[in-house]
């Protein structure tokens, strides 16, 4: 799998405050990946230094294998890291127009990308008519019109509504199906865990996590379980080689494995030391969990 960007050492200082502190990462084309992080992370800032509006301090970055220049490889790349911004009297296909002849792309990409953002009925409404949610999906058929190999977003979804959110992500699912390279930065962990495949977590500019959402999240999971006698079931838990940790709340005890256990291995083995289950359920940490272990275990 080719290398679509490598960023390496990046570092962006405004005076005493380091925005973004040795950055290094590599994007592999075809997956969709998230960077993520508080506001006030860097994620903006990182992004702009790889579309070259940002000047890095330090640190350097190359697209596509380093075969061409930064100029070159940027008209490869769709980018909307600012609010859509089209002129508010003209329709949707005129706006479209004009950005076609800005990039110098064909005209009849328009009706194609409209279709695949929703907007394909809506493309002769003024600009000003269109809804928050509607703006940023035609800012994203703009962003699409040079068929890139790469497309990033910065918030895509901050200021929509739930439907606005749920059509916005859609759009970037259908986007990644059909092999467009995705980056897009975010302060939703439930946008980065549905739609990302790889997650880069920033924390005042520094790198604290890089790799699939699903390492992350993958865990041995634990148990919530009750039975009819309590202290029986933690005597039994407390013995058992594989259960590294339990903690005894009010009505459940979680036991937490260091391996790899089964629901039903597990339940079965209890009732047969004569533990009478009355609820039993294996859950898993979600990435808002594991991000916020993740962002503790870095604090000061």
């Amino acid at each position: 799998m080719s290398t679509t960007l490598t960023v390496s050492n990046l570092t962006k200082k405004f005076g005493h405050l380091t925005a973004v502190n040795s950055l290094s990462f590599s994007i592999k084309k075809g997956n969709v990946y998230g960077i993520l992080g508080p506001n006030g992370s860097g994620k903006s800032t990182t992004l702009g230094m790889i579309l070259n509006v940002v000047n890095p301090t330090s640190g350097s970055f190359s697209w596509f294998d380093g075969a061409q220049n930064t100029h070159q490889a940027l008209k490869h790349v769709g980018a909307i890291i600012e609010r859509p911004n089209f002129y508010p009297y003209m329709t949707a296909a005129q706006n479209l127009r004009l950005v076609c002849r800005i990039k110098e792309v064909p005209q009849s990409k328009i009706e194609e990308k409209l279709e695949l953002v929703d907007l394909l009925e809506r493309k002769n409404d003024k600009f000003k008519n269109y809804s928050l949610g509607m703006k940023q999906r035609l800012a994203i058929a703009s962003a699409l019109l040079n068929d890139p190999e790469i497309l990033i977003l910065d918030e895509p979804t901050n200021g929509l509504d739930p439907q606005g959110i749920a059509q916005v992500r859609g759009i970037i699912k259908k986007i990644a199906a059909q092999g467009t390279t995705i980056l897009l930065a975010s302060h939703l962990l439930d946008e980065v865990e549905k739609v990302c495949s790889h997650v880069l977590v920033l924390q005042k500019g520094k790198r604290i996590y890089f790799g699939k959402v699903t390492a992350l999240t993958a865990d041995h999971g634990y148990f919530e379980i009750n039975a009819t006698d309590l202290k029986a079931l933690q005597k039994v838990l407390q013995y058992r080689r594989d259960i590294e940790k339990i903690e005894v709340q009010k009505k459940y005890i979680l036991a937490y494995p260091n391996k790899s256990i089964s629901a039903t291995e597990l339940s079965k083995s209890l009732s047969e030391q004569g533990i009478i289950i009355t609820h039993f359920t294996q859950k898993h940490k979600s990435l808002e969990e594991q991000f916020l272990s993740l962002t503790k275990n870095q604090q000061p």
